[in-house]
């Protein structure tokens, strides 16, 4: 069996991460490759294009879960990319990216108030 390894370069002045091969085998524990990933995060972004998109939500919907997790860097930037070729191709409006912000924002609100509201591990009660 023949496996490869995904191989992400940045170009000299160039803030995006470039695939080098577009069919490489991205989780060895899973064995996914770079296609199957792209697949369903359009799939996702086919259902609501402005959902927020993780590693674990790419596997869930695989039917496969994270093992050593090395991997997720990659599937992170598997994720940016496409997410950023799907609207480009799509030409979202000011608009949505708009209310796409205020979503996120809430979100990070919600989670930063269940933070604090959550006690610290040198704080616990006897």
């Amino acid at each position: 069996m023949f496996l490869t390894v995904p191989i992400f370069f940045c170009r000299k002045h160039d803030s995006k991460c470039h695939v080098w091969n577009e069919d490489v085998l991205v989780c060895s524990c899973n064995y996914i490759t770079d296609k199957e990933i792209r697949d369903v995060i359009n799939n996702l972004l086919d259902e609501d294009c402005w959902q927020l998109i993780v590693p674990a939500k790419v596997y869930h919907a695989m039917a496969k879960r994270g093992r050593c997790c090395g991997c997720f860097p990659n599937v992170v930037d598997i994720i940016i990319q496409t997410t950023e070729d799907y609207h480009a191709r799509r030409h979202s409006t000011e608009t949505e990216i708009f209310d796409f912000m205020s979503r996120l924002k809430q979100f990070h609100e919600e989670n930063r108030r269940a933070d604090i509201e959550r006690r610290q591990k040198s704080h616990r009660a006897a």
